[in-house]
């Protein structure tokens, strides 16, 4: 199964993965080299530009949001440098303007996180008009809605006020779901 895997990988199995979670990039990528890529990791825009020009990997995963600037800066610079490079937009922030942005400067897909490593594998090695099939156990609705309301509470540094602010909600109501046990 590793040389069909290393197969339709090409000749050239480089992968650039940038994100400025360390946990999550260090998992990503040692998924990624158990499936025959040979991976290099970038925590900010700076870092992931700066092995774009050196080394243009065959394919990249790129977070949109990084500490120090926008995802769609490595995507352009990739692209100036290595135009066969398959780059997939991953975020925890999924917005249709930003998936059209994404696609428009040359990414080839655009998840939502969380995703695992077979839905990036799936991303990168989709070819032709043909979609990735659908994720086998994808996160029910109400799951979505309360991962999205945590993220933008860390982002708050767990300030209930400015979380209900920033979501359009009441924060008494804020309050009720935050202490529940998250959904199935």
């Amino acid at each position: 199964m590793a040389e069909d895997l290393q197969a339709d990988l090409g000749a050239d199995r480089t992968l650039l993965l940038v994100d400025d979670d360390e946990p999550f990039v260090k998992r990503l990528a040692k998924a990624m080299e158990k499936r025959g890529f040979l991976t290099e990791t970038a925590e900010s825009v700076a870092a992931g530009k700066l092995i774009a020009q050196s080394r243009p990997p065959a394919y990249a995963v790129v977070d949109l949001r990084l500490e120090d600037g926008n995802g769609l800066d490595v995507v352009e610079t990739l692209r100036e440098r290595r135009p066969d490079c398959r780059i997939v937009v991953l975020t925890g922030y999924g917005a249709i303007a930003t998936a059209v942005a994404a696609v428009k400067i040359g990414a080839i897909d655009y998840l939502s996180k969380p995703a695992d490593a077979n839905d990036v594998m799936n991303a990168l090695l989709a070819r032709g008009e043909t979609l990735p099939p659908p994720p086998e156990n994808p996160m029910s609705a109400d799951r979505v809605r309360w991962e999205h309301i945590q993220r933008v509470y860390e982002m708050c540094d767990r300030n209930v006020s400015e979380t209900a602010r920033r979501l359009n909600m009441h924060r008494r109501t804020l309050q009720r779901i935050l202490a529940k046990r998250s959904p199935k």
